[in-house]
């Protein structure tokens, strides 16, 4: 048996673990957590080791991660060709003096998507930063079961493919994910060269554990009588977390697909936040709309009197779901979740919240919520027409063009804060200027949170913030 040398102790290197479905109880993965958590305060924000004094601990550390990963590998067997090459990232990183780290070559064999099976695990390990969690490229570790249940394979083999969306539970992690991330991304993580991406994962567990702590407590304060399909998803996290993937594997697709004026999210480029939350709210309203045609068009069958199919029924329940996911989830979480700098989740969930309202299908009175059920569907979809429409006009447009016209689409139903540039109109200056000064006049804050909202935002605070860091067997 070999011996590792940590910062302070002599530890023996850990048995092989066989079963993916105990990993996370092994003394390979304690030893794995425990020196990447080592590991994490003697990297800086790019994920170098700069300081030679902290040299020989750093490769204690990795040498300890490269045992616990060798341990744990005969239980990934689908994981074998990544934990090989990142091991070998890991061993380089540390012969080669710790630099800003260069894990190419093992995100490259990392291939999650290809292994789209309802329980099964992999083990990840990457100098990475995570999104809505740490901005530093530090090391992290983490333990994950697919989810992939057949109605969802279903989806994605028929008119909804997505070959990267990969949906994902968390089991155990390091603190870059005891945060509010819940994706795990290829782009995070340090690498000498940006490859072509074959996959992007989100967290269906955390989604919907924070879903049901979050809405279940606005219900409560706004006295909201839930449906019985909403209210049953509150209480039943495999429920919810199903619901969510089917939101999301509609959602993430739609990112690349409709008329659009080129690439208006992904693409790397500055711009008003607020164009940021319309992209968002069209992929939302577009699983939105996708999920009402899929209900009705079972309904139609049932109504013929057709028998649907086992899968069938779940696609249909489910689709059912999405629809208050996507209204709860948007209006009482993304609305008062993060800070007001420049918070393009929150100004979607504001606009959906006014844009039902105005329409007579939501309704705010007595000191309580309430939703006209029957007509909400057609209002939803309705926001996800206007924002398609600024879409499609936006083709034939100047980006700054499309930029006052999507202004204009929000302002229609927000309110911007009174100071605004924008609201009251750009100078001519600004107008006849590079995009940069368009981008600059926005206000961080342009379109405050409502007296509703003030109000929520206030009652809802201690419940949104317990949800950092939540997992799916949190109740």
């Amino acid at each position: 048996m070999s011996l590792i040398t940590t910062s302070n102790a002599l530890i023996g290197e850990p048995e092989v673990v066989e079963d993916a479905s105990t990993a996370e109880q092994s003394a390979a993965w304690k030893l794995l957590k425990d020196a990447a958590i080592a590991m994490r305060p003697l990297q800086i924000k790019d994920g170098s080791v700069p300081n030679t004094d902290d040299h020989d601990a750093a490769r204690a550390h990795v040498a300890a991660i490269i045992a616990g990963i060798r341990a744990l590998t005969p239980a990934f067997p689908h994981d074998a060709e990544y934990l090989e090459a990142s091991i070998k990232d890991f061993q380089r990183w540390a012969d080669e003096g710790f630099g800003v780290p260069d894990f190419l070559d093992s995100l490259v064999a990392f291939q999650p998507q290809q292994h789209r099976v309802d329980g099964i695990r992999h083990l990840v390990v990457f100098p990475m930063y995570t999104q809505n969690g740490s901005s530093d490229r530090l090391v992290e570790a983490l333990i994950v079961e697919t989810i992939w249940p057949e109605f969802i394979a279903d989806l994605e083999a028929g008119d909804y493919g997505n070959k990267l969306f990969v949906s994902l539970r968390l089991i155990d992690f390091t603190p870059g994910y005891d945060t509010n991330s819940a994706v795990l991304f290829p782009e995070t993580v340090a690498m000498r060269e940006i490859p072509s991406f074959t996959w992007g994962a989100i967290f269906q567990d955390r989604e919907a554990a924070r879903y049901r702590r979050v809405v279940r407590a606005a219900s409560e304060i706004t006295n909201l009588e839930l449906p019985e399909r909403a209210a049953a998803m509150l209480d039943d996290q495999e429920l919810a977390e199903k619901t969510f993937v089917m939101w999301d594997i509609i959602h993430d697709r739609t990112h690349m697909r409709g008329d659009l004026p080129f690439d208006p999210f992904m693409i790397k480029q500055r711009m008003p936040f607020f164009l940021y939350s319309l992209e968002e709210m069209r992929c939302d309203m577009t699983a939105f709309r996708e999920s009402v045609k899929i209900e009705r068009a079972f309904d139609a069958r049932i109504a013929a009197g057709e028998q649907l199919t086992e899968t069938e029924q779940e696609m249909h329940d489910y689709a059912h779901l999405v629809q208050y996911a996507v209204i709860f989830d948007r209006i009482f979480r993304f609305a008062i979740t993060g800070t007001r700098v420049r918070n393009y989740d929150a100004v979607g969930g504001q606009l959906l919240f006014a844009w039902l309202h105005q329409r007579g299908v939501l309704h705010w009175t007595d000191t309580a919520l309430a939703f006209d059920w029957e007509n909400v569907p057609d209002a939803v979809v309705a926001l996800g027409d206007a924002i398609d429409d600024l879409y499609w006009h936006s083709i034939d447009r100047p980006k700054t063009a499309h930029w006052l016209a999507a202004y204009d689409l929000v302002r229609s139903t927000l309110t911007p804060h009174p100071a605004s540039k924008w609201a009251r109109g750009l100078s001519d200056e600004i107008l006849a200027g590079a995009p940069k000064g368009y981008t600059d006049a926005v206000l961080d804050d342009e379109f405050p949170l409502s007296m509703f909202f003030e109000t929520l935002d206030k009652k809802m605070k201690p419940v949104i913030e317990s949800t950092v860091g939540i997992r799916g067997t949190d109740d």
